[in-house]
């Protein structure tokens, strides 16, 4: 088995569809750069006035909701555990356990482009914590620490295998 690689400049969406089960309307990543195998990633969110989420939130001033941000935070993680664990076509998932000491500081809006910075705090067997700060501009719009666990897909949801 090849051993994965401790450094990963750029991971396109194509390579991310096969890490992670999210699809549009809920991929938040359009690309994964400055992979370091089981230490920190950053995620990479083109955010456009088409996004389905600035129909409802706001019609007359459009903002990211904060809750998609962390999701982005999250699939960014989740791509990264994925890498340095060489689970790629495997149908694991990773769910969120736990979002702690979140703060949201500038509004995200249409044109920005987020970068999701994640960083691995700890991680022991099927559980990783991580700490998440998301930048516009390298200015932080947001942080937060959280943890997530791998699992099996559920059977007979079509992830499995």
């Amino acid at each position: 088995m090849p051993e994965i690689e401790a450094f990963v400049e750029k991971i396109e969406i194509e390579r991310i569809m096969r890490m992670i089960p999210h699809r549009y309307p809920f991929l938040m990543l359009d690309r994964v750069r400055d992979l370091h195998a089981s230490k920190s990633a950053i995620g990479v969110k083109n955010v456009s006035i088409g996004e389905p989420f600035f129909q409802g939130h706001f019609p007359t001033k459009p903002i990211m909701p904060g809750v998609l941000i962390i999701e982005a935070m999250a699939q960014t993680a989740a791509v990264l555990v994925v890498h340095s664990l060489d689970m790629i076509d495997q149908g694991k998932l990773v769910y969120f356990m736990t979002v702690d000491n979140t703060r949201f500081r500038k509004p995200v809006l249409p044109g920005d482009v987020l970068n999701l910075h994640v960083d691995v705090v700890r991680h022991r067997s099927a559980v990783w914590k991580f700490t998440g700060v998301a930048k516009v501009d390298g200015v932080e719009v947001t942080q937060a620490e959280f943890s997530a666990m791998i699992v099996d897909p559920p059977k007979g949801t079509g992830a499995d295998g």
